[in-house]
C-alpha cells in the first residue's frame, strides 16, 4: 500500500502502532487512540497522533482505508465493565465505520478474535460454528455482524481479522500493556530478571503464537485486496507454555523454573490453532516468522 490516507484506530496500542509505523513509510497515516492501553511513544514522527475515543464525534475519517483495532482487547478487561466493553467494542466500531462511510471511505480492516473458537488442537477454519461465552467474544461477533450490515446495505468492503496469539515482546510495543501483554513477552521479561513465570494448571495449554510483523502484513494485504468477510491470522502451529518457557530459557542461557498455579479464570481457552488457508488463497499471505525466530527476537533486548 502506498500514497493512501489511512486511519488506524487503537493506533498507539501494540498491534496498532506497529501497523501505523509500517504504513507511514509510504502513506499518510493518522493514529487515533484514547491512551487507555496505548501510548504515543510507540509511534514514529511520521504518524499523526490524535487523542480521541472511537465513540467520539468528528473522528478523522476522511481517509481511503480504516484499520479499526481499537477495543477493550481481553476477556478480563471486558468483564470488569461489560457496559463499557460493549460501548467501546461495538458502539465504537459502528460509530467509526459510519463516520468513515459518510466521508466516502469504503475499505475497512478490523480486529475480531480467535477466542470464539474455544478449545481446538486442530486448525480452526472460519466456517466452523462459534459461540460467545464471554462479553468480549460477544462484542467481537457483534462487530462481524455489523460488518455484514455495512457490506450488504452500503456496499463497503470489511475484512474481519481473527487474530491468534499476537506477540512482539517488551523490547517492542508491548511493554505498556503489562499484565495484558502476550505471555511470551511476560514470561521472557520475568525469566530474564530471574523471576519464575506463573503458569495456569500444568502448563500444557497451547497457543498459536503469531508475530506482530506477520499480522501487520496480513492487515495490509487485506486492505490492498479489499477483502470482505472473516479471515484467520495465525500460523497453523501451536506450542505449549511449558515448551515456550524451555525455549526462552535456552535462548537466554537461563534455567528458571515456572511456578504452576490454579487457573483463576472462569472461562479459559486451553488450546488454539489457526487455519489460515482462506487468507492465503485470497492474498498469498503466509507466516514468515517461526516461533523459534520470534522467541529469539523477543529475547534480544535482554542480551
Amino acid at each position: 500500500m502506498q500514497d493512501h490516507r489511512v486511519l488506524v484506530t487503537g493506533g498507539a496500542g501494540f498491534i496498532g502502532s506497529n501497523l501505523a509505523n509500517h504504513l507511514a513509510q509510504q502513506n499518510d497515516v493518522i493514529a487515533v487512540d484514547d491512551q487507555y492501553l496505548g501510548t504515543p511513544e510507540n509511534l514514529t514522527d511520521d504518524v499523526e497522533f490524535v487523542d480521541a475515543s472511537v465513540v467520539d464525534d468528528n473522528l478523522p475519517t476522511d481517509v481511503d482505508v480504516v484499520f479499526h483495532l481499537a477495543a477493550l482487547s481481553s476477556y478480563k478487561m471486558h468483564e470488569e465493565n461489560p457496559a463499557k466493553g460493549a460501548r467501546v467494542n461495538v458502539e465504537g466500531f459502528v460509530n467509526t465505520i459510519e463516520q468513515a462511510r459518510k466521508d466516502g471511505c469504503d475499505t475497512v480492516v478490523y480486529a475480531s478474535t480467535s477466542s470464539i473458537y474455544g478449545d481446538r488442537t486442530k486448525p480452526s477454519p472460519e466456517s466452523m460454528d462459534v459461540d460467545a461465552r464471554t462479553g468480549y467474544e460477544a462484542s467481537k461477533l457483534a462487530r462481524e455482524k455489523y460488518a455484514e450490515y455495512f457490506h450488504n446495505f452500503h456496499d463497503m468492503s470489511l475484512a474481519g481479522m481473527r487474530f491468534f496469539s499476537v506477540y512482539q515482546g517488551f523490547g517492542g510495543a508491548e511493554a505498556h500493556k503489562g499484565e495484558f501483554a502476550n505471555t511470551v513477552a511476560q514470561f521472557t521479561d520475568k525469566i530474564a530478571n530471574g523471576e519464575r513465570p506463573e503458569l495456569f494448571g500444568d502448563g500444557t495449554q497451547t497457543r498459536d503464537f503469531t508475530h506482530v510483523d506477520d499480522v501487520v502484513r496480513a492487515c495490509e494485504l487485506a486492505a490492498d485486496h479489499e477483502l470482505q468477510g472473516i479471515y484467520n491470522v495465525g500460523t497453523e502451529e501451536s506450542y505449549s507454555f511449558n515448551t515456550m518457557v524451555e525455549m526462552i530459557n535456552a535462548e537466554l542461557g537461563t534455567d528458571v523454573e515456572p511456578k504452576y498455579i490454579e487457573n483463576p479464570l472462569e472461562v479459559y481457552v486451553h488450546d488454539t490453532m489457526a487455519d489460515y488457508s482462506k487468507l492465503h488463497e485470497a492474498t498469498g499471505w503466509e507466516p514468515t516468522i517461526s516461533f523459534e525466530e520470534g522467541v529469539k527476537r523477543v529475547c534480544e533486548s535482554y542480551q
